[in-house]
Parts: structure tokens; sequence; C-alpha cells
């Protein structure tokens, strides 16, 4: 659920971050080598001469290798325009070395929206595939064997990754497909976990191929579909179980929080008293807001006495108890937080909650369901979600 690590902003597209993994960065001269070994050989083949030949063939690899990732965008956009008219909720989109994800916080209700949103990626690959196949017919007059060649290699390379994305290795789009046809009849757990194994011996036999070619990026992407497969299914049993689990089950009680008139001094003891990196700050029994430790830390010590609370507490990310686990889980995700703050209906200060709790809390009840017996964990996994 979390944006990728070691990725960056680069745009935004309706409110949504566009992000760039750093792996990408990695990858592209790479490519731009490959790409541009590429032309010169087809200008070989193809006896062009050197006139016809404008500029470096290094400089229109990179040209290519960009446009690529560039398809790889689109192909992502077209994921999560229809997501977002269906309903579903993107969190991010993310270009990486091995391709594009686009990060669901909330995907379409309907098992055949999600088959039909993973379905459009590849669809728009091939249709981006056709338009620079007539490009490349409509450029057989041109001088220019590069842009020419560009448009042909454009053709294949999206052509590739649209049907490639269409194989039934979850958790790539045509895995996804297969995941929405058997939801219906399996339930998600179940579907999820068929199309997880599917997506996993996809892999192996990727990893196989790799070590018979010698070919360390289809080694990679054979790692990103095994390890993206286990997650997924992992994700989807985790949003079962949270989604029938109430925020007072997971919650760690709290009914006292850090005083907001209380000074940074009292503050700091309040935080190593209960050994929290966090702690609500409260005003009448309310929640206020949040004051962490690093925070109190770097106030100047000689300070501490004379500064309160509430000059450096941070807003509150505030839950119900009656809201499920997931839909806390989620809201953690969203806001980046740590630690969110549980009320009571009337607003009160009821806890505190965070990962820890709800892997602990997940921990008990899945001990719960394995003493109530197989039969009744299968119904509860069975249920449509």
């Amino acid at each position: 659920m979390r944006a990728a690590r070691g990725s960056f902003q680069i745009g935004s597209f309706r409110g949504i971050p566009v992000r760039v993994h750093v792996s990408l960065l990695l990858v592209l001269p790479l490519l731009a080598f490959l790409f541009g070994g590429a032309f010169r050989r087809a200008a070989e083949v193809a006896e062009v001469p050197p006139e016809r030949l404008g500029g470096s063939p290094a400089l229109w690899g990179l040209a290519v290798a960009v446009g690529l990732f560039a398809s790889v965008f689109v192909h992502e956009l077209a994921h999560t325009v229809y997501a977002l008219r269906r309903g579903g909720t993107v969190r991010s989109i993310t270009l990486m070395m091995v391709g594009g994800v686009s990060e669901l916080t909330e995907a379409p209700p309907r098992p055949r929206d999600e088959a039909l949103m993973a379905a459009v990626g590849p669809l728009t690959s091939i249709l981006l595939a056709v338009l620079f196949g007539g490009a490349t017919w409509l450029l057989q007059e041109a001088r220019s064997f590069n842009i020419q060649f560009a448009c042909f290699y454009m053709g294949i390379l999206n052509l590739f990754l649209g049907l490639f994305n269409l194989l039934p290795a979850f958790p790539m789009d045509g895995g996804r497909i297969v995941r929405a046809s058997l939801t219906g009849r399996l339930g998600p757990v179940r579907a999820t976990r068929v199309a997880s194994l599917l997506g996993r011996g996809f892999a192996v036999l990727f990893a196989v191929w790799a070590v018979l070619s010698f070919n360390p990026f289809l080694a990679i992407i054979a790692f990103f579909i095994f390890m993206g497969a286990q997650g997924e299914a992992q994700q989807v049993r985790m949003k079962t179980t949270l989604e029938r689990v109430p925020v007072a089950d997971l919650m760690t009680p709290r009914r006292v929080g850090v005083d907001a008139g209380a000074s940074l001094e009292e503050t700091l003891w309040e935080l190593r008293r209960e050994r929290l990196l966090l702690l609500p700050v409260t005003e009448d029994g309310r929640p206020v807001g949040q004051v962490a430790l690093e925070t109190v830390r770097g106030v100047p010590e000689p300070e501490r006495m004379s500064r309160t609370a509430r000059e450096v507490m941070r807003p509150a990310v505030v839950v119900r108890l009656d809201e499920d686990g997931w839909t806390a889980l989620r809201r953690m995700a969203e806001e980046e937080v740590p630690q969110l703050v549980v009320v009571e209906p009337d607003g009160t200060l009821a806890g505190t909650l965070d990962v820890n709790d709800v892997q602990r809390g997940m921990a008990l009840y899945q001990a719960r369901e394995e003493r109530n017996g197989p039969q009744a964990r299968r119904w509860r996994q069975e249920r449509p979600a």
C-alpha cells in the first residue's frame, strides 16, 4: 500500500502523484546502449548510407528508452483512468525498471470492473503499437532512417509490452484478469490464492529461462513477479480478515493522553514512561493532536519547561471505534502516519492504533479462527466481498 521506497515524485495526474523509482534511472543507460546497438545493426543490415543517419545511435537509443517508459506511463494511465471511473481509488503511479505500478488503495468494487481495469493497460499498449506501426509505414519515403526505425522499434516494444502483460502471471494484468474471473465462484481469498500460485509458477519458469539464457534482466522480472504474487495474496488475506475486525478489538486502550498545556519536560517523561515514539495530545479528554518523541528531543533542554505540547504537536489522524481494521490501516497508509488516534462516538479519546496493534490483533483473530474449526473458517473466507 505504500509508495515504493527509493522513488521520487516528478508530477501528478488528477492529484495522484507520479513517481520514478531510482531503479529506472539505473537501467536507462543500459537500455540506451542496447537500443543504440540495435540502431547500428539495423542500419548495417539495411545498407543505409552514413548521410541518412542523423545523429548518434546512442542518442537515438536513449530517445527510444525514454519513449518506452513514456509508453509504460500511458499504459498505467489507462489503468488509473478506468479505476477512477469505476469507483476505485489510486494512490500513486510509479515507474520502475521492470515497468510501472498503479498503486490502488481501493480497487473497483465489482470483479468485472477489476478485470476490465486490468485489460485496458495491455490493450492501450497494443493500440500504441498499431499507431507506431502506422507511423513507420507513413515514413517509408522519409530520408531519415533513424526516425522510421525508432517508430518501428517503439511499435515492437509496445506490442511486446501489451502481450507480455496479458500472460496469466499474477500480479501482472493477465493474472489480475484470471483472479477477477474466478472471484465470483471461489471468493476473493481463494481466487487470489489460485492466481498467486499461477503467478509464482510463471516466475519459476522465467527464472529457469533466465539461467539457461544467461539473461539477468529476465531473472529480475521473475523475482518481482514471484514477490508480487506472494505479497498480493497476503494483502488480500489481510484485507478479508481486517474487514471483519472492528478497531475496538485492535487498538491499545488509552483514556488519557498528554495534556495540551503540559510542558515539554512533562511530555518527554510521559513518552519515556509509555515507551512510545508518539502520544495523543488531549484537551478536556478530546484529542487535539499528537506529539512525537523526536520533536520534543529536538527542542533545546533549557526551553522544555517553558514550552508546551500544544506548540509542537502535529495534527491527529482519527479513526472511530466502530470502523473496521482495514479502513484504519488504509487511512494510516494514505496519511503516511505511524499511529491513529481512536475516539469514542462522543469524540473523547479511546485509544491508539499502530501497525503493531494491527499485526497483534490479526494474529489473535486468526488463532481464534483456527480454534473454531476448518468449516467455519472456510465459510468466512468464501463469502463474497
